[in-house]
């Protein structure tokens, strides 16, 4: 018997069965059509679709990129083409391919999430919502949504109101107890969470004192991050039942196995899609091989043996 045909990598993120637990992460993967040619999308157990808006955005200024030790700043400042647009022009391409294709959504306002999941609901072809609750609420002075456990709960509440379909939450990394925003968002309706999303951080000049972005900051993704998002999807397993996505870090397929240990039901590839646009596909290859030589062939075996030792 081969290995593909051995192992079986399917997992369940609450009502969303996947062939496999690797996701090609929002913001790095596009709406997916870009990658198509070079990808053969029905491989992966899913992407994410770049943050949709109500309406559409330019972005931050060029340059977006910068390269980091272990890392990469990034600051495309949520481009996109806006909801509707997406389902007219983006949508209809998507349908033709078998994998799960989540939304990802983002307001400055309650109103926002819930206008983009409104226009999105009436739409075939996505398997879910991932919630961006990383962003500045405009009125509450600019307060992150993600930051405080009322208004986590708040807008989770509103979105699950407005969508029949999943609903997954993307945590911001800098709070002070993510099990306590974790409770929150599950409390809500949620019914998973992706920890986590970027790092603010920034690079300068000091020849010129300028930014190496064109916005003063970005993101900070990559490896560097790896060893902090883990504990922190670590807390939130401990915190919640709900299925998690562990995002940070994942170039290897030892990064993969380590979240999944840990309690992550699935991964999402990020920036090692900058690098390779085949790494989140090669992943899925790797990761069938090396639970066929470890003799395992389920990923509960793997994340079995940890909780066990951890308990």
């Amino acid at each position: 018997m081969s290995s593909a045909g051995a192992v079986d990598l399917s997992v369940k993120i609450g009502a969303v069965r996947l062939r496999n637990p690797i996701f090609a992460a929002s913001g790095t993967f596009g709406y997916g059509l870009e990658f198509a040619h070079l990808v053969d999308l029905n491989r992966l157990g899913g992407f994410v679709t770049k943050g949709l808006s109500r309406e559409p955005i330019e972005g931050a200024p060029a340059p977006r990129l910068f390269p980091t030790a272990s890392g990469m700043l990034n600051a495309v400042g949520l481009q996109n083409v806006g909801v509707r647009a997406f389902v007219a022009e983006k949508l209809p391409a998507l349908r033709r391919f078998n994998t799960a294709v989540i939304a990802n959504v983002f307001g400055y306002s309650l109103e926002d999430y819930v206008e983009v999941i409104r226009v999105l609901e009436d739409a075939e072809g996505l398997a879910g919502y991932e919630l961006n609750i990383s962003c500045p609420n405009v009125k509450k002075g600019g307060m992150q949504f993600g930051s405080d456990p009322s208004l986590v709960a708040e807008v989770v509440s509103a979105a699950r109101q407005a969508a029949k379909r999943p609903l997954w939450v993307k945590l911001s990394p800098l709070v002070t107890d993510i099990g306590l925003i974790a409770r929150a968002a599950e409390e809500a309706g949620a019914d998973a969470l992706t920890v986590a999303n970027t790092y603010p951080a920034m690079a300068i000049d000091f020849r010129t004192g300028k930014s190496r972005l064109g916005n003063k900051t970005g993101g900070l993704s990559g490896p560097a991050i790896k060893p902090i998002t883990l504990k922190l999807v670590w807390e939130a397993r401990k915190a919640v039942k709900t299925p998690i996505l562990g995002l940070g870090g994942i170039e290897t397929v030892e990064d993969v196995l380590d979240y999944l240990a840990i309690g992550a039901s699935a991964v999402q590839v990020g920036t090692a899609s900058f690098a390779d646009p085949r790494a989140s596909e090669g992943l899925v290859e790797t990761l069938t091989n090396v639970l066929f030589e470890s003799k395992a062939f389920t990923l509960n075996e793997i994340r079995d043996k940890f909780l066990a030792e951890n308990d």
